[in-house]
């Protein structure tokens, strides 16, 4: 049996709660309604002609499927390490989709595609904590900062004075000026301060980890979408003379005058680009946005007058390029565009952005179960922590210790210890400026309890989830019983197997049939030419498998004339290579070799019988357990709902 075919299957959702309807009990124990509809509405997507019919027999199904996993519930089966470290390992691999605010994404994709509409020309100064001996000194920073300032208070150009003043390695040729920027080119928190700065404004400044940033909204206009290129690159190499970039440059004008005389420019791209991940692909590069490259680079490559136009080689820092300009693409202006729009989800959720979506977890937290702070005093806290932190003298913070409960979330209890720990890690600012207050460190704090508890909690505020985790938890459970109870049992009891064969002898014969050779082709493609080399040779088929590796999987036996890919109504005979049968799911296709023909009902050997005695006498084993399952939990059935929901 395969296990994630069953996981997939089993809809087994959380029991019921206090307000749901119960639709069966079986001993103690209670169905919700709600679940049972879930289990069968996502395993009957197809409309069926009798709902009501339909309901009652997937009801049979569902009550076996909840006896067998409540008594692997009461056989501690859930206890189990490999059942505790599956569900576990699941968990860790699901969580972070369920750790963001279900709400953000459709808000982030709004944002994003009204950001889209617009680019917007961006100046950016960056004053750095480290100086120029690679020191950090925010002290000498701070006063760089108030220089600037002032002299841009004092209507001083923004670009002189980043060129003059920033620490960007690029302001001193750039000036600062960034050229335009549209969404998801800056990091999101540079991005939403450009975006709410009106035309010709200055920032207020950004403190980041590494420094000061102030950006100026330079200038703004509609976006101008993407464009995809090929490019070819003639790379100067590190400490290249300009002997060598000479003769770079003769290299790019011998090719451009190649292009301009007709040849092909991804072939020359392919052999002499030294941007070597495109090259391979003839020069091409994914579509670029406006502010993703050099500013330099970009201008020529949005001056070029339409597609197909290539533009004379020009020199950057790294060495002359020559642009082809293969599309423009306008941006998407329709917010109903649903390409537009998933691919910009896409984008958000692999983007710095998506992580800060975390807000609405301390208001979840805090509104249930709450966070409730316990009596004590803050002064007291305070001088612990600078007793334990930096080898203060305790003072007041002697009347609270290491397992001094500071606040509760639900049913747990936040210490002195796990303060200790936070405030020896997180501390100091962002910037490295200095400490943080205690007050502001706590709040930091408490945000981070409340975060760790909503992960470690996560079935009691996400539906989603629970029932995920229950269903993942209730399959394997599901096969667990199963192994120990019919599948171990059916393949190691042999002494039952053969009594069940000779019980049933006439039952096991055979239907007319042959010894053929099947062909499982990966593709029709696949099919048909290995088809049309056997119907020259089929007695080849050996050597004529051989040359397609993986791509063909052949199966030799005796099968029933039903089994058989192809045969249709045809009578077999042998020679005969039956018609290619693809198949449409998956594109794969087969068709069958015959050997030998058998045109009379004959007994099956036990051998051959074994696979078909082997599932009845599972049937058989799993009959009577189900039988011994519905007298350890009895089963009743609230009719009234059950009408009720098969309306």
């Amino acid at each position: 049996m395969n296990k994630k075919w069953l996981t997939a299957l089993l809809a087994f959702g959380l029991f019921s709660t206090a307000s749901s309807q119960t639709i069966f009990t079986y001993g103690k124990y209670a169905a919700d309604a709600k679940d049972f509809l879930r289990a069968y509405n996502k395993n009957n997507s197809q409309p069926v002609a009798n709902k009501a019919k339909a309901i009652r027999d997937y009801l049979d199904l569902y009550i076996n499927s909840r006896l067998k996993i409540q008594e692997a519930h009461d056989r501690s089966y859930d206890t189990l390490p490999q059942i505790k470290s599956e569900v576990e390992n699941l968990r860790a691999q699901i969580i972070e989709n369920y750790m963001s605010d279900p709400d953000a994404i459709d808000r982030l994709t709004r944002e994003a595609f009204q950001r889209s509409l617009k680019d917007i020309h961006t100046g950016h100064i960056f004053i750095s904590f480290t100086n120029a001996a690679g020191v950090v000194d925010t002290m000498r920073a701070k006063q760089k900062l108030n220089d600037v300032l002032t002299k841009l208070n004092n209507n001083e150009d923004f670009l002189k004075v980043a060129a003059q003043f920033s620490d960007e390695p690029s302001a001193k040729t750039n000036k600062g000026d960034l050229g335009y920027i549209t969404v998801l080119t800056l990091p999101y928190t540079f991005e939403n301060i450009v975006y709410n700065t009106a035309p010709g404004k200055i920032a207020k400044p950004f403190t980041s980890k590494i420094g000061y940033h102030i950006f100026k909204n330079l200038g703004e206009r509609k976006a101008i979408g993407k464009v995809k290129i090929q490019q070819i690159l003639i790379a100067f190499p590190p400490g290249a003379d300009e002997a060598t970039k000479k003769r770079a440059g003769l290299l790019a004008d011998s090719l451009y005058a190649r292009i301009m005389a007709g040849d092909d420019f991804g072939k020359l791209a392919s052999q002499f680009s030294n941007d070597y991940i495109s090259a391979a692909t003839g020069g091409n590069i994914p579509d670029i946005s406006v502010g993703q490259y050099d500013t330099g680079f970009e201008n020529f490559i949005w001056s070029l007058p339409k597609d197909g136009a290539v533009s004379k080689p020009f020199l950057t820092s790294y060495g002359y390029h020559i642009v082809k300009r293969v599309q423009a693409k306008p941006v998407v202006t329709d917010p109903k565009n649903k390409e537009n729009m998933d691919d910009l989800k896409q984008k958000i959720t692999a983007d710095d952005r998506w992580k800060t979506a975390k807000n609405f977890i301390y208001e979840r937290v805090k509104k249930k179960p709450g966070l409730q702070k316990l009596p004590y005093n803050d002064a007291a806290l305070w001088a612990l922590s600078d007793s334990l932190l930096d080898f203060k003298p305790a003072g007041a913070g002697r009347a609270m210790n290491m397992k001094s409960p500071l606040f509760k979330i639900g049913d747990t209890t936040i210490t002195v210890t796990q303060w200790i720990a936070f405030a020896q890690a997180y501390r100091y600012k962002a910037d490295r400026s200095g400490l943080k207050t205690y007050p502001d460190l706590m709040e930091d704090f408490s945000k981070s309890a409340m975060y760790d508890y909503y992960r470690s909690h996560l079935e009691d505020f996400s539906d989603e989830f629970r029932i995920q985790m229950n269903e993942f938890r209730d399959g394997n459970l599901f096969f667990e019983i199963m192994q120990q109870e019919i599948w171990n049992r059916t393949q190691n009891d042999s002494l039952a197997l053969v009594a069940m064969y000779e019980k049933n002898k006439n039952k096991y014969n055979w239907k007319p049939s042959a010894d053929a050779i099947i062909f499982f082709c990966s593709d029709a493609t696949v099919s048909k030419t290995l088809h049309d080399q056997l119907k020259k040779d089929p007695s080849g088929w050996k050597k004529a498998v051989e040359s397609f590796s993986e791509k063909v999987v052949t199966d030799s036996s005796r099968y029933e004339w039903e089994q058989v890919p192809g045969l249709g109504k045809m009578v077999p005979k042998p020679g005969l290579l039956t018609p290619e049968t693809p198949n449409p799911s998956d594109n794969t296709a087969s068709f069958a070799y015959i050997l030998k023909v058998y045109t009379e009902s004959s007994p099956r050997s036990f051998t051959e019988a074994k696979g078909l005695v082997m599932n009845d006498y599972q049937a058989w084993l799993e009959e009577q357990w189900i039988q011994d399952l519905h007298k350890k939990y009895p089963v009743v059935i609230d009719q009234k709902v059950l009408a009720q929901i098969s309306k």
